[in-house]
């Protein structure tokens, strides 16, 4: 059937680009809502529905937006958790442009929402099965596919030159325990260099090593280093979740990605979608 969340669940922690205090309340919704973010910090409280046509910025992040120019920021750790936690529906309000970093991870945001708890609503859960390969490649090295599969499943797989994270393979049935003890506890990561350039944008206000690994060279400025092996690629892992779940249903389908982001699993579900033989919707 499907679900949404049994009570509210609040969240707070900072904007990583504002570094102003952010806080979310996802509110339980009925059949057939869909995931929806309000910003009720603006005057009119614009809805704006977690769709990937709603997708207006992927550098970076996810970031949805409507015609009016209104935004929400880095939802796509939100999302993975809401993907994992079978929450199909939910009003989201929030006080900011961004959902707030936490640590990185995904695992707050599903901490939080498991121990709220979700219950069943009256309606049969509806599902995406993708039935043709589709593929997606940027002529940059970045590749990503959306294959038929029984369930959904995630291959993914990084090569950076830098030794401590190099090639990195990420192929494994996605239940929910993998999710908690090797996905969701992942955090973003970045190089140092990174880190100063955007800072003297303007930009990651909020960004510490609180909430992303940050690497110099060969060395993690984090104290204890990785928290899982192969953190970085788990990671994305995260994001390719979320991403995939703006599809506005659960995907039963393999999503094979190499060196890819935001912006291709973007692209692959506008693809998908573009075409009604590509796709089916079934009830669970």
């Amino acid at each position: 059937m499907q679900h949404t969340v049994a009570k509210e669940v609040s969240i707070k922690g900072i904007g990583l680009h504002s570094g102003c205090e952010s806080i979310i309340t996802i509110k339980p919704a009925p059949i057939n809502h869909g995931i929806v973010f309000v910003r009720v910090d603006l005057p009119n409280k614009p809805q704006i529905r977690a769709t990937y046509d709603n997708v207006v910025d992927t550098r970076n992040c996810t970031c949805i937006g409507d015609k009016e120019g209104n935004i929400v920021s880095t939802i796509e750790h939100l999302m993975s958790a809401l993907a994992v936690c079978r929450v199909d529906n939910a009003l989201i309000e929030i006080n900011n442009p961004e959902i707030p970093i936490m640590d990185g991870s995904a695992l707050p945001f599903y901490q939080a929402i498991k121990n709220e708890g979700t219950i069943s609503l009256a309606a049969p859960r509806k599902l995406l099965k993708v039935l043709k390969p589709v593929r997606f490649n940027d002529n940059k090295g970045a590749v990503v596919e959306l294959l038929p599969n029984d369930e959904f499943a995630v291959s993914f797989t990084i090569d950076f030159p830098s030794k401590i994270v190099g090639h990195q393979e990420f192929s494994k049935p996605l239940s929910e325990d993998i999710y908690i003890s090797e996905v969701a506890p992942c955090r973003t990561f970045c190089e140092k260099y990174q880190v100063d350039y955007l800072k003297s944008l303007g930009l990651i206000r909020g960004g510490s090593l609180d909430n992303a690994v940050v690497l110099d060279g060969e060395t993690i400025l984090n104290e204890g280093g990785f928290r899982v092996e192969n953190e970085c690629v788990n990671h994305k892992v995260i994001d390719a979740i979320g991403d995939i779940y703006t599809a506005g249903y659960q995907v039963i389908g393999k999503l094979v990605a190499s060196k890819s982001g935001h912006y291709h699993n973007n692209q692959i579900l506008r693809i998908l979608l573009s075409d009604k033989t590509n796709y089916q919707i079934i009830e669970e």
